[in-house]
């Protein structure tokens, strides 16, 4: 089977390599599958560069979601059928067949296509947990989004949208302007142009946004910290920016805020039936037409290291998927 390594750390294009390598087999406890579709992530890029907090040896296979079909299932395996359509989160999945563990793996809405589905997992359980679990989100509450625009923030977008908030994302350029428009934010601010902190006290009268969802980090969450209401929540999701903030706790008892950190990756080790139970909400509101991963990019998967070099260099929105 054709696999993409990464065989040296460096940028995507230039790290990652087509290799041919003998097809996994089943072992206890996984499943096998026959490659439909692979979302890209931002911690594709992170691996390529060898900056993710995981940091497999060389050479190793990138790629963390994907939607595939099963084919074949190894001893002590239920609940998981040959031939069924399913998604699943792990390293190492871009390429033509995987293995993966069997607790990993969920059934593919019907309501979504291939592409779709392959972008469901990670963006979209992210925000669920970070919204709901961690910021108790209300209707008629005010949610700020940054990177709005691309797949965690488009995903956090429809995700606050459906629990009944307003939305106000905030993105790079007028072209990332309409994909956080198209997600359904209610406002957007092109960062470059406008002033974030600004239109979201004029937009709240002042009172701040009640959540502030926040993938960036550096001076984006410095701001933020300025149009956060009274008890608003800030929900620390990454670091795109590649600054690691400061809170100032000094700040937070003055203005009576909450910081909330969000690590979904946490969840599937140690609360993975609430993971379950996420997936199975987020199919009944993809079914509902509330949610849909955004997908912008169907790339040929022969085209995966530019690709991923377009995620890395911010030259893309919404989501990337390599197609098989």
């Amino acid at each position: 089977m054709k696999a993409w390594n990464v065989t040296t750390l460096a940028e995507p294009r230039d790290a990652l390599h087509l290799a041919e390598l003998p097809a996994p087999e089943a072992m206890p406890g996984t499943v096998v599958l026959a490659t439909r579709a692979v979302a890209l992530n931002f911690p594709d890029v992170l691996l390529c560069r060898g900056l993710y907090q995981e940091k497999p040896a060389l050479p190793f296979i990138p790629g963390i979601e994907l939607c595939g079909t099963v084919t074949a299932i190894g001893d002590g395996v239920t609940g998981i059928s040959l031939g069924d359509r399913v998604i699943a989160s792990h390293l190492g999945v871009m390429a033509e067949q995987v293995q993966v563990p069997a607790a990993a793996v969920f059934p593919a809405p019907e309501s979504l296509s291939d592409a779709e589905a392959a972008a469901l997992c990670i963006g979209y359980q992210t925000g669920y947990f970070g919204l709901h679990r961690r910021a108790r989100i209300a209707p008629g509450e005010t949610l700020l989004v940054h990177a709005a625009a691309g797949g965690v923030g488009t995903a956090a977008v429809q995700l606050g949208k459906a629990a009944g908030a307003r939305v106000i994302g905030v993105v790079g350029n007028e072209a990332k302007r309409r994909v956080a428009e198209e997600a359904g934010a209610d406002i957007v601010v092109n960062r470059t142009t406008e002033d974030f902190v600004e239109v979201v006290n004029t937009a709240t009268g002042g009172r701040g946004a009640d959540v502030i969802y926040d993938p960036v980090g550096g001076e984006t969450f410095d701001r933020s910290t300025r149009c956060i209401a009274f008890e608003g929540r800030i929900v620390v999701v990454g670091f795109a920016a590649g600054t690691l903030q400061s809170a100032r706790m000094n700040h937070a008892l003055v203005k009576n805020y909450s910081l909330l950190g969000l690590h979904w990756a946490l969840y599937t080790k140690r609360a993975p039936e609430l993971v379950k139970e996420v997936h199975e909400q987020l199919t009944l509101l993809a079914d509902k037409g509330l949610v849909r991963p955004l997908v912008t990019e169907t790339v040929p998967f022969a085209e995966a290291p530019g690709a991923v070099q377009r995620l890395g260099d911010g030259l893309t929105a919404g989501r990337v998927v390599l197609a098989l």
